[in-house]
C-alpha cells in the first residue's frame, strides 16, 4: 500500500489566502448577466449584484477578486465607468466578441461587489492605451481622503470615504494584447507608471504588481527584472511587490484547444501532464527572480491560470464560454496543490474566470445558476487558506501514455490555526482505485471527517441536472490503532480529509 508521510511538526510556510483568488473580466457573460444584472432586473439582486451568484461565491471565502481584465484592462478608461449610468460612454469590446460595452459596471460597482463578497480588491491599470496621468488620477479617485479634484469627484458620485485598493497591477500581458512590447520597453514604462501609484494611506499600502511572463518566457522575466533593478536602491526591490505569471492548460495547443466535454483517455493524461507543468514554471521563473531578489521580497503572482478549451458549440467565440467537467476539477486539484507547496514563492493566484468564462466556478442561464466541479474543489480547498503548509511526501506511481506520464496521486497538507490538519488528495487515474496509508511524524489521529468529489472523467453539471457532481461526505477511510489513516481513493476523485487536533 502506498504511503503519504506527513511531518506535522515541520511547518514549511504560510499558504496565503490570496492563492485562492479569482478573476472577473469584461468578457462574455462574466460581468453582465453573471455577476451584475442591474438594479431593475427581475433576477434577485442587491444593488445590481446577482444575489444567488454572490451567495454561492461567499461560500468559497473568496479572498481577492481581480478586475477589469485581462486584455480588456489595457483598453479600459476608468472615467467612462463613473457617474450617472445614462451619461457613461459606450464602447465596443474589440477583444471579446465585438459587443457593446455600456460601462454600467465600473469602479463603484466593482467596489460594491467586493464589499458584498467580503474580499480584497485587485485592480489592473491601463498601460497599453492609457496615460500616466489617467492611472495616477484613478488611484487618487479611489484612495485619497483629502481635498482634491478627484476625491471631490468621487464624493460627487456618491462615495464619501475612499476605498481600499489592496493590489494594483501596472498593465496586463504587455508582451501581447497589452501593447506587444519588448521586456525592456515595458520595464521602463513600469518604472515610470508605478511611480505615480501613490500611497495615500500609510495604514493600507497598495501592493504593486509588475507584468510578468507568459508560460516559459524566461527571457521576459530576466530582462524585466534587470531593467527594474537597474540603478534602483535595494530597499525598493525593483519598484515592485510582485511579478505576474500567466499559464493556461489547453491539451491540443493554442490553435486546437479541444472540446471541454468530449475527449478520450489520451487527452485526459495530456491535460494532467500540462497541468503539472505549472510547477516547472514556478521554479524556473523563481530561479531568475532569485538572481535579482535573493531575499525574496518579490512574490510570484499567478493571476491567470486554468483550463482553456474550445467554446461550447453555438456560442459566441469571443465569449469563451465552456463547460466544466471532472477533468477541470482534477486540473484545479493539481494546480492548487502545487501552489500550496510553493507558498513561500507564490503570494496570490487568480483562476480564470469566476462566472461563465473559461474554468468558471458558476454558470448562469437567465435566472438559472449551477455550480461547477471546479467550484466544489475551491470549496473543499478553502480550508487551506492562511494555514501552515506541512512537510509531506507521497509514494506515487507513474501513469498515463508513453508521451504524457504523471504521478497517480496529487497532494498537499496544511494545519489551520486550531491545529486541525487538512489533507487534499487527487487520484488522477480514471480506472484504478488507490489505497493510501497516511502516516504522521508523531501525531496519532483520533478523529477525522472527509468529503469527496467524484464522477466520470467527462461528467458535468447541467441546468437540467445541476447536482450531477457535487461535494459529498465520504466514509471510505479508517483510523488505525496506531493513529495512521487508511483511505480509499476512487478513480477520478478528489478527497479532503480534516484530522482534528
Amino acid at each position: 500500500m502506498p504511503k503519504l508521510f506527513i511531518n506535522e511538526n515541520k511547518k514549511v510556510g504560510k499558504i496565503h489566502e490570496e492563492i485562492y483568488g479569482h478573476f472577473a473580466e469584461h468578457l462574455g457573460r462574466c460581468i453582465y448577466e453573471g455577476l451584475y444584472v442591474g438594479e431593475d432586473s427581475p433576477i434577485p439582486n442587491v444593488n445590481g449584484m446577482r444575489t444567488d451568484v454572490v451567495e454561492a461565491l461567499k461560500e468559497l471565502d473568496i479572498p481577492v477578486l481581480r478586475w477589469p481584465g485581462g486584455c480588456f484592462a489595457d483598453e479600459y478608461h476608468w472615467k467612462d465607468g463613473i457617474g450617472p449610468k445614462e451619461d457613461r460612454k459606450k464602447m465596443i469590446n474589440t477583444n471579446w466578441g465585438d459587443v457593446l460595452e455600456d460601462n454600467s459596471f465600473g469602479t463603484h460597482e466593482f467596489m460594491e461587489l467586493c464589499s458584498q463578497l467580503g474580499c480584497k480588491t485587485y485592480i489592473n491599470g491601463n498601460v497599453g492605451s492609457g496615460t500616466v496621468q489617467e492611472m495616477a488620477e484613478w488611484i487618487e479617485y479611489m484612495t485619497f481622503d483629502g481635498v482634491s479634484p478627484l476625491a471631490d469627484l468621487r464624493r460627487k458620485n456618491g462615495r464619501e470615504k475612499p476605498w481600499r485598493v489592496d493590489y494594483f497591477g501596472v498593465g496586463n500581458e504587455n508582451w501581447g494584447c497589452g501593447g506587444n512590447m519588448t521586456p525592456e520597453y515595458y520595464a521602463n514604462l513600469y518604472r515610470r507608471y508605478q511611480t505615480f501609484v501613490k500611497q495615500y494611506n500609510a495604514d493600507a499600502p497598495i501592493y504593486k504588481i509588475c507584468c510578468g511572463a507568459n508560460v516559459d518566457d524566461y527571457h521576459w522575466t530576466e530582462k524585466v527584472m534587470a531593467a527594474a533593478h537597474d540603478h534602483t536602491e535595494a530597499k525598493f526591490h525593483g519598484h515592485m511587490d510582485g511579478i505576474s505569471l500567466h499559464y493556461y492548460v489547453h491539451p491540443g495547443g493554442w490553435d486546437n484547444k479541444g472540446s471541454a466535454t468530449r475527449f478520450d483517455e489520451a487527452e485526459w493524461f495530456r491535460t494532467m501532464y500540462k497541468a503539472m507543468f505549472i510547477e516547472q514554471l514556478v521554479e524556473g521563473h523563481g530561479r531568475i527572480m532569485d538572481i535579482f531578489d535573493p531575499e525574496r521580497k518579490i512574490d510570484l503572482i499567478v493571476d491567470e491560470w486554468g483550463c482553456w478549451f474550445d467554446v461550447e458549440p453555438g456560442t459566441n467565440p469571443g465569449f469563451l464560454y465552456q463547460q466544466n467537467t471532472m477533468r477541470d476539477a482534477l486540473v484545479a486539484c493539481i494546480s492548487l496543490n502545487i501552489f500550496n507547496k510553493h507558498c513561500r514563492r507564490i503570494k496570490m493566484a487568480n483562476i480564470a474566470q469566476v462566472v461563465n468564462v473559461l474554468q468558471a466556478m458558476v454558470l448562469t442561464e437567465g435566472e438559472k445558476m449551477l455550480l461547477t466541479p471546479t467550484y466544489y474543489i475551491f470549496r473543499m480547498y478553502k480550508h487551506h487558506q492562511n494555514g501552515q503548509l506541512l512537510d509531506s511526501f507521497a509514494e506515487t506511481t507513474e501513469i498515463g501514455t508513453d508521451d504524457y506520464k504523471v504521478p497517480d496521486i496529487s497532494e498537499s497538507v496544511s494545519m489551520d490555526e486550531k491545529g486541525n490538519i487538512h489533507i487534499t488528495l487527487g487520484n488522477l487515474s480514471i480506472t484504478e482505485e488507490k489505497d493510501l496509508e497516511i502516516l504522521f511524524f508523531a501525531k496519532k489521529a483520533e478523529k477525522a471527517r472527509a468529503t469527496i468529489l467524484i464522477g466520470a472523467m467527462d461528467s458535468y453539471n447541467t441546468f437540467e441536472n445541476p447536482e450531477n457532481i457535487k461535494e459529498e461526505e465520504y466514509h471510505a477511510f479508517s483510523i488505525m490503532e496506531n493513529g495512521t489513516i487508511n483511505v480509499i481513493l476512487p478513480p477520478c476523485s478528489v478527497v479532503h480529509i480534516e484530522v482534528e487536533a
